[in-house]
């Protein structure tokens, strides 16, 4: 059948995808060889995206509570209640929550409806929560926000400085670019991490700074620049505003040894990074996260950006700062004004940009002034002055900080919209309206990934059910709100057109983001479209957007860090895991995605384990201020004692634990207003359990187990249910479907053994115990799937089967850790390379090349001890 080229639904690296229907929701996933981001490359989750794209758990129809709807009265129901809000309470009593996997054409209709004809601000997305800070810190620097970066930077860079970033895990196929200029050129890496991540493996320099003193770090950093030469005033001088006192404050109290002092890192360590960044003209510094989601990240990015301008290593080839993005259209969203604190095409709410904006618009009630960021927001429906919300594409009652207080704000909001194409979310339960959404495969539109390659996500299969895009949504209730005209809309390309001209309307160079080019292109030549990058190389001429044409410095300050506290000893920080994504409504549904990190973890230092009574495996309670949640352990020395660190990614609908957005605080940066998900003061305890055991069912059909400890894993043919609790486990046999039922009990060690089975299939298997072994699951998972199962199901290992292949470390050929210790030590295998030949772990994504060489390096470690 033919290809359809499309893009990734996942991060902001932005892979081109070529996707080839096979029949029904089943499609062949490759890299696009086109593609300039991806070059044909793709990480696990982009491999596995044909595993994701079927219709379980899919919103199908519109909802009005629990009853299907047509689709006109649900839609005139959305637009009856915002207008009656407005007319009673105002404009500011309404609001949209939007989302970075929406597509451009998504986020203009939904932004030109709030901002220009409802009349308010209040529209702000979830990528505020992960690069609002980096928006905030261009803007200042720079008048605008631009990345003046691209990937083909990196392949000219002699040093890349990886701050905040785990690249491996996160943006995979970016880590790859940068190994392969590592391995082609000899570049060097830096990594700075508070956290000892995979990234860090292999890196020349990783310094495990101390939370939250990035600012310092920089400072320091530029000091040291300067008080060396290796500062550009020629270039400051004709390029760059510094804010009367900067140098003074840069040049006092920023010496290598207080600088290591507040950042906790050895001063020989700190002097041999400074050492090399000076010597390296050619730098890229990239940044995410561990930047961004900091009370402090905005002036963070600044002080990121201060050393590149102070040096002159911006707008020149593998020299800038390089902010990279976690959504696949948060770059999107933001050129189109889809943030609380922007208007359109990267215009603000001066006054002349709003009549501009309103001019163009022909608007009839434009914003005039920001309005609430997501965290403001959530708090405002909470106080009853949000009375009508409308989310579209994300899981606030996940995602946010203190996601507790979220959960009581969405209870409470008066009419909540829910544009989604998952039926049942964290969120949704919360929804007096659903509208059944398009999803990825379906969607059609473009994205902007973080290099500012815009490209064309096609479908490439029917919309299922009742299903619409969201931009349709969106311009439906617009047009029943009354204004038929302004959003007569037939197809996306109507909508990039037009966004386009707004680029352009007025804009004789002030504004880097110029799509006069596309302003005019034709419905066959949007079809066609090949990825482009808008803004040539920024600032190569070494003007900038800001009245006079410099850039800015912006004096940063180091604030204090906040000491242990005594009920809150220790400090969480949270992220992303390899092969999961936000909150795994998508990679949720894959089983070979769910093998690399099964349950949500809670990694801890051996040193803090020891002294809490905690053992590897452990269940245990981490809580904060705000809420607690209970995670399973992992004893890690790659955390820094004192430290924790929690994935974002479960929810209620996968586990009974693991919620990482209950524990945050709501504290936001002043400027960028995004949360600082880094640095929460927590606790941990141990969780004692009486039982513990897994469920393994047949089918798709989730269930939710009142125990202690329950997290469900996607498998072939099923589900996997990890379990822990205390009484009698003996009710869990309720939720093992119908069949010839065979059992197995040992007393002496409280364990029980319980399978169904029907027509020579397993059914389900239910096995608990108090103080005895769990066996591997490996071979009772494949029995889902095989034919002739008999009693000997209970042995959880059939006559000549498979060893166990241990934990899943190679998500993309499913190798397991045993098999990958098995073959280096029959094989003599003596690096990576090896491996992958051996195997063909590491040849696809490489994500997990870094555990793949410390799994060579312990094993060859072991190899030796015992030859001794």
């Amino acid at each position: 059948m033919t290809s359809i080229r499309t893009t990734c639904a996942y991060c902001g690296v932005g892979c081109g995808i070529s996707a080839t229907p096979t029949g029904g929701r089943s499609v062949e996933i490759r890299g696009d060889t086109a593609h300039p981001a991806n070059g044909g490359r793709l990480c696990s989750k982009g491999t596995h995206l044909g595993e994701t794209v079927g219709l379980t758990g899919r919103l199908l129809h519109p909802m009005i509570g629990q009853k299907r709807a047509s689709w006109d009265k649900a839609l005139d129901l959305v637009a009856k209640k915002f207008r009656e809000t407005i007319d009673r309470h105002g404009p500011d009593s309404v609001a949209f929550y939007v989302s970075g996997q929406l597509m451009t054409e998504d986020y203009y209709v939904a932004n030109k409806l709030m901002k220009g004809f409802i009349g308010s601000a209040n529209i702000d997305t979830n990528s505020r929560l992960c690069m609002s800070s980096a928006v905030a810190g261009h803007n200042r620097a720079f008048g605008e926000d631009v990345v003046p970066a691209s990937y083909d930077d990196l392949d000219e860079a002699d040093l890349i400085v990886l701050v905040g970033s785990n690249t491996a895990w996160c943006h995979p196929i970016v880590y790859q670019r940068i190994q392969a200029a590592r391995a082609a050129r000899g570049t060097k890496l830096v990594v700075i991490d508070p956290r000892r991540t995979e990234t860090c493996e292999g890196a020349d320099i990783h310094l495990p700074v101390k939370p939250g003193t990035d600012v310092a770090l920089m400072n320091g950093l530029l000091a040291w620049c300067d008080a060396e030469g290796i500062t550009d005033p020629a270039f400051v001088a004709d390029h760059v505003n510094a804010p009367e006192g900067f140098w003074e404050h840069i040049r006092t109290g920023h010496d290598l040894w207080t600088t290591a002092k507040t950042c906790d890192i050895a001063p020989t360590l700190l002097e041999q990074y400074y050492k090399l960044f000076a010597a390296t003209p050619r730098t890229v510094t990239m940044f995410s996260q561990g930047i961004n989601q900091s009370i402090r990240g905005t002036d963070q990015v600044n002080a990121i950006i201060n050393v590149h301008l102070a040096t002159g290593r911006i707008g020149k080839p593998g020299a800038a700062p390089f902010s990279i993005t976690g959504q696949p259209n948060a770059m999107g969203g933001r050129e189109v004004g889809g943030l609380a604190s922007t208007l359109a095409a990267h215009m603000d709410f001066a006054p002349d940009n709003v009549e501009r904006v309103g001019r163009f618009w022909a608007a009839p009630a434009m914003a005039t002034k920001p309005g609430l960021k997501a965290v403001d927001l959530f708090r405002a429906i909470g106080e009853g002055r949000i009375k009508a919300l409308w989310i579209m594409a994300t899981n606030p009652a996940v995602s946010l900080p203190d996601a507790g207080r979220v959960r009581e704000a969405l209870e409470a909001c008066p009419f909540v919209v829910l544009s989604d194409i998952m039926a049942d979310t964290d969120t949704g339960v919360h929804a007096h309206v659903r509208l059944p959404a398009a999803g990825w495969g379906e969607k059609d539109g473009t994205v902007t990934n973080s290099d500012r390659t815009v490209s064309r996500q096609r479908p490439f299969l029917a919309l299922p059910g009742e299903a619409k895009p969201d931009w349709w949504i969106v311009k439906e209730v617009a047009r029943r709100m009354g204004w038929r005209n302004a959003f007569a809309y037939d197809r996306p390309a109507d909508i990039w057109r037009e966004h386009a001209r707004l680029t352009a309307y007025q804009n004789d160079g002030q504004r880097v983001l110029n799509l006069r080019t596309q302003a005019t292109i034709g419905n066959d030549a949007y079809e066609a479209m090949e990825p482009f990058r808008w803004g040539d190389t920024p600032f190569a001429d070494g003007r900038f957007p800001t009245p006079d044409g410099k850039a800015r410095l912006v004096l940063t300050r180091q604030m204090d860090v906040q000491a242990p506290l005594r009920d809150w000893p220790m400090t969480l920080n949270t992220g992303r895991y390899r092969d999961q994504w936000h909150t795994m409504s998508r990679t949720g549904l894959s089983p070979k995605l769910a093998r690399h990190r099964e349950e949500p973890l809670v990694e801890i230092h051996p040193q803090d384990a020891e002294a809490l009574g905690i053992a590897d495996r452990d269940l245990a309670r981490v809580q904060t201020a705000q809420g607690n949640s209970i995670f399973r352990v992992m004893l890690s020395e790659g955390q820094r004692p004192g430290e924790i660190f929690t994935p974002i990614h479960w929810t209620d609908q996968m586990a009974s634990g693991g919620r990482t957005g209950l524990l945050p605080r709501p504290l936001v940066d002043p400027h960028s207003g995004q949360p600082g998900f880094k640095s929460t003061p927590a606790s941990v305890e141990k969780v004692a359990t009486e039982w513990k055991g897994f469920l393994i069912l047949r089918g798709d059909q989730p269930v939710k187990l009142p125990c202690l400890w329950s997290t469900r894993i996607t498998v072939p043919g099923g589900a996997l249910y990890e379990i822990a609790g205390n009484g009698d486990p003996s009710w869990m046999d309720a939720f093992l479907p119908k069949g010839d039922r065979v059992e197995a009990m040992d007393a002496s060690r409280g364990t029980r053994r319980v399978a169904t089975i029907g027509g020579g299939r397993l059914n389900g298997v239910l096995f608990v115990t108090r103080t005895g072994l769990l066996p591997s699951r490996d071979w009772l998972i494949r029995q889902l799937e095989a034919e002739g199962v008999g009693g000997s199901v209970l042995a959880a290992r059939g006559p000549g089967s498979q060893p166990d292949k241990g934990a899943t470390i190679c998500v993309c050929f499913d190798i397991g850790l045993h098999q990958i210790v098995a073959a280096i030590r029959e094989q003599d295998l003596v690096d990576v390379a090896a491996i992958g030949k051996a195997l063909g772990a590491g040849t696809n994504c490489g994500s997990c090349r870094p555990a793949l060489a410390n799994i060579l390096a312990q094993t060859s470690q072991e190899t030796l001890h015992a030859a001794e």
